[in-house]
């Protein structure tokens, strides 16, 4: 069985920072492309960032939404299973619940997976 487990979010003043973590543990053989997604009360769960398996030099490559653009930077730690995302210059319109979510080839064979979330709170 594989989980996804997400950490880091709280609540944060305007123009803060959060960096969120998610663990991916289980009977995985590897992990392809990783994302961080939000849904705010109301609203529809949208994507914020994603990062592939491998290229940019191993490091993955990343996608963006407008909306975070240079403001949040998502990353991967290959080795421990690990997906994390930097959340700087938060903004109110930035609060929803962050779910990271994985394409995890396992004993199961390939899935794709969600965490729990993380509630990340920005007061206006």
């Amino acid at each position: 069985q594989v989980q996804l487990v997400e950490s880091g979010g709280g609540l944060v003043q305007a123009g803060g920072s959060l960096r969120l973590s998610c663990a991916a543990s289980g009977s995985i053989f590897s992990i392809n492309a990783m994302g961080w997604y939000r849904q705010a009360s109301g609203k529809q769960r949208e994507l914020v960032a994603t990062i592939s398996s491998g290229g940019i030099s191993s490091g993955g490559v990343t996608n963006y939404a407008d909306s975070v653009k240079g403001r949040f930077t998502i990353s991967r730690d290959y080795a421990n299973n690990m997906l994390f995302l930097q959340m700087n210059s938060l903004q109110p319109e930035d609060t929803a619940v962050y779910y990271c979510n994985a394409g995890v080839n396992s004993l199961s064979g390939y899935r794709n997976y969600w965490g729990q979330g993380t509630q990340v709170t920005v007061p206006s």
